[in-house]
């Protein structure tokens, strides 16, 4: 579905004073408004089409002389900035945590501790990940849907010839329509979601179609076979799986969303996992050889040499340690097991999201909460905090992998990627720094008139009391507790092996087709049905259009997917801008 690698013109510059200064600029705007979204919808819509609109626009005003590569440069800033700024419903957890009476945890971070735990945790990321570009990028071209749609805007606006301009007309159709579908069901004018709800067998049983052409450009580029395997996976999480669950006493007919969450989660994060490990396991000479190229490289290579990776990974590691210790009393021990924690579940992370478009952050996290429900039981500040290392590291590694898909289909350098990526996450941090305490102050996070509700920080806090309280060590586990902690064992071992067993069998080319994905089945059990359904027509739709008209499909479908991605990305990100400019109101 990509073309040909293109090469930069040598006469071209990409790291540039004006690419640098005006990559920055955004990265300021993106880490400031970006929370907004997040608190407000609790999703973050790809920020690199936007960054990628604003550095246009920036780039302008400086030179004529505006190119994609410089522009790639801008919205790599942009995506890192955003990506730091998507882990602000961790701050907001600290908070409504905090306001709790009982609760015994008391965390309120500074501007400069946010800063310096932000920034280091990134960083940390961003070292993490160089090294997997050649595996997730090159050899295994995952198709990382939102790296591409910032690839296809950023060609949109620097193209030229008839070719070029019908496919911009129809990227620019589909961003238009997305873009104001979006605002419409924002500001409900109509109904935000169409919702199906199936109530033949139980009120816990449910299936919803969501408003979002996002999701369907999202499926367009993901395709039919993993679409597919997702809402396999929902199915079974959302219908099947609540009726048994129901039926044998572990939850109830009035059981919300979060509380069957809690048991069909596990499977899913089992069959990422073990799914992600054994392909990872299967391709390990893929990997050492990623590693010795990066080893060989030089200062005319495209990657940063390891041992710049090495080294970086070192320091930002070791100070992220000392922050922990000095600012939340974590012990060393504690903060080294998150940072190796981090290690595989970010290769899990990186798979799902280049196969699905998901970053599944807070799911990792949840991991690693319950991970310290058992090493240090009863403990809310160990979950919470060591949680967070992951959720930080996992988003920078995410922001970076997708950053070099779009370069691949532009051309441009790794390394310049990587020092802009480095350069972005301390000015986003300190962006993040100030603009959560003054959201929080303003529209309010925790009590009945809270106008920033962050549904992500309510389940993080929900899923940290309850791994410590029934973790805690404090006598026998209620029964409720044994149960849910039997529960999660078995499922966890059953979901592992599912993972296991699909992902050996997908790698025989001729039954590939017809195995589902068990990184697709993963996923679709853990976010939301209502976006797998729509994900699954968008590609169903794709499917249908390159068999009708396979030329017509080759010249249009990418760019209408990025469209769709595009244009509802860019509306959730102006309207809190306007919003805080006092000329929109929600």
């Amino acid at each position: 579905m990509t073309d040909p690698v293109p090469q930069k013109p040598a006469h071209i510059r990409e790291f540039t004073p004006r690419s640098v200064a005006v990559g920055l600029l955004v990265a300021v705007v993106v880490g400031a408004s970006y929370p907004y979204v997040v608190l407000k919808f609790g999703i973050g819509p790809n920020i690199g089409v936007v960054s990628a609109f604003f550095g246009f626009l920036a780039l302008g005003l400086f030179s004529k002389s505006y190119n994609r590569w410089e522009n790639n440069l801008v919205q790599t800033a942009g995506t890192s900035s955003g990506q730091l700024a998507f882990v602000c419903f961790l701050l907001a957890a600290f908070d409504i945590l905090s306001a709790e009476p009982g609760s015994g945890f008391s965390v309120h971070l500074t501007h400069f501790q946010t800063w310096t735990w932000l920034s280091l945790a990134g960083i940390l990321g961003v070292f993490l990940a160089v090294p997997l570009r050649k595996h997730f990028i090159d050899e295994e071209n995952l198709p990382f849907p939102d790296g591409m749609a910032a690839a296809e805007t950023m060609k949109m606006l620097d193209s030229k010839g008839v070719e070029a301009r019908q496919s911009t007309m129809a990227m620019l159709g589909a961003m238009a329509t997305s873009g104001v579908l979006f605002f419409v069901t924002t500001m409900q004018w109509i109904v935000d979601t169409i919702a199906v709800r199936v109530n033949q067998f139980s009120p816990v049983v449910g299936v919803g179609f969501a408003l979002s052409l996002l999701n369907v450009g999202s499926g367009m580029i993901i395709g039919l076979r993993i679409t597919a395997s997702m809402l396999i996976g929902a199915i079974i999480a959302w219908v099947l799986l609540p009726l048994w669950l129901l039926a044998h006493g572990y939850i109830t007919a009035d059981a919300r969303r979060t509380a069957i969450l809690l048991y069909i989660m596990w499977p899913g994060i089992a069959a990422l996992i073990a799914g992600g490990m054994t392909t990872l396991a299967l391709r390990w000479r893929s990997l050492l050889s990623t590693f010795r190229s990066l080893r060989a490289a030089d200062a005319t290579s495209g990657d940063l040499p390891l041992r710049w990776v090495s080294l970086g990974a070192l320091v930002s590691a070791t100070g992220l340690v000392a922050a922990q210790s000095a600012f939340f009393g974590t012990p060393v021990w504690h903060s080294v097991l998150a940072i190796l924690l981090a290690l595989p579940l970010g290769l899990v992370a990186l798979r799902v999201l280049g196969e699905t478009n998901w970053g599944p952050i807070s799911t990792m996290a949840n991991l690693t909460q319950a991970v310290f429900g058992f090493v240090a039981p009863g403990s809310l500040q160990a979950s919470m905090v060591s949680s967070g290392v992951t959720a930080s590291v996992a988003a920078e590694s995410e922001g970076i992998i997708q950053d070099f898909k779009a370069g691949k289909m532009i051309g441009s350098t790794p390394r310049v990627l990587t020092y802009m990526q480095l350069l972005a996450i301390p000015v986003g941090a300190l962006a993040l720094a100030y603009a959560y305490p003054l959201l929080r102050d303003t529209y309010g996070i925790v009590g009945d008139h809270a106008q920033l509700s962050s549904p992500a920080s309510a389940r993080w806090v929900g899923f940290a009391k309850i791994v410590t309280q029934q973790l805690s060590g404090d006598g026998p586990l209620s029964p409720e507790a044994a149960m849910r902690l039997a529960w999660m064992k078995m499922s966890f071992s059953i979901g592992a092996l599912i993972g296991i067993v699909f992902t050996l069998l997908e790698q025989k080319p001729a039954w590939r087709k017809y195995v589902p994905s068990p990184t697709g089945m993963g996923t679709g059990v853990i976010i939301p049905i209502s976006a797998v359904t729509v994900m699954f027509a968008g590609a169903l739709a794709d499917w249908l259009w390159q068999r009708a008209k396979p030329a017509q499909h080759r010249q249009y479908s990418i760019a209408a997917a990025s469209g769709f991605i595009a244009g509802e990305a860019i509306v959730a990100v102006i309207i809190p801008i306007l919003v805080t400019l006092g000329l929109l109101r929600l």
